[in-house]
């Protein structure tokens, strides 16, 4: 299913045997357009401080659409590595995390979530390389939260076209299947939707996103409407 960024944000999250708090942030991967990682506000339960909760360990959403469900404890949540000292997450933060669960890491393996193109963990326990092998070794992790995109500039090839109003995902996937453009003065009152393909790239000293597209393009193509 398809969903809306901004609704999620503040979403109840649930682990196996209780309430953990609610979505405040993503953090997605800009070069492959996938959400790696929830991050949670744990509220009074872990006081001052935000947790990441990989799409590997979600359940999907209850049948009231009021919770999303954790496949972890509480007690896992709370002991899992901070991101205080990792800002921004680094591939190290990220290797000491999948260790820490036991999971396979993302970035190997070829497919979008390493061993497939959706979030799974295998049935049976795997051995991560350890941290330092060849294997294992640090890159950049391409890590950006989706907060700080919503509110940018659009740059079309030939002009602005306006600002970055939302951005829809997919929740099988957890990829990012389109950026909603609100077109401000230039076509009031509209929106429209440019896939990753259509992205340049991000800009994040200018606070900008830059598209491989006209202004014209975007004028023919469909208006976006939340509902459908």
């Amino acid at each position: 299913m398809i969903r809306s960024v901004k609704q999620l944000l503040g979403h109840p999250l649930g682990a196996t045997d209780g309430h953990i708090g609610h979505i405040k942030d993503f953090y997605f991967d800009d070069s492959l357009w996938v959400v790696r990682y929830l991050v949670a506000d744990t509220g009074s339960w872990i006081a001052g401080r935000l947790v990441l909760i990989s799409p590997l360990a979600l359940g999907g959403f209850d049948k009231s659409e009021k919770v999303l469900q954790v496949n972890l404890t509480r007690k896992q949540i709370e002991n899992s590595p901070s991101t205080e000292a990792h800002k921004p997450i680094s591939r190290l933060y990220e290797q000491e995390y999948y260790q820490y669960y036991n999971w396979p890491f993302y970035w190997q393996g070829g497919a979008l979530w390493g061993i497939s193109d959706f979030p799974t963990v295998p049935p049976l326990p795997i051995t991560p390389p350890a941290m330092g092998s060849p294997e294992a070794k640090p890159e950049d992790a391409h890590l950006n939260n989706v907060q700080a995109v919503l509110g940018y500039s659009a740059q079309a090839m030939d002009k602005d076209v306006g600002t970055v109003a939302d951005i829809l995902l997919d929740d099988r996937t957890w990829t990012i299947t389109g950026v909603v453009i609100d077109t401000g003065h230039w076509l009031p009152g509209r929106k429209t939707v440019v896939v990753p393909g259509q992205i340049g790239r991000i800009s994040w000293d200018e606070s900008k996103v830059f598209l491989k597209t006209t202004s014209l393009a975007l004028e023919r193509a469909p208006a976006y409407e939340a509902a459908a």
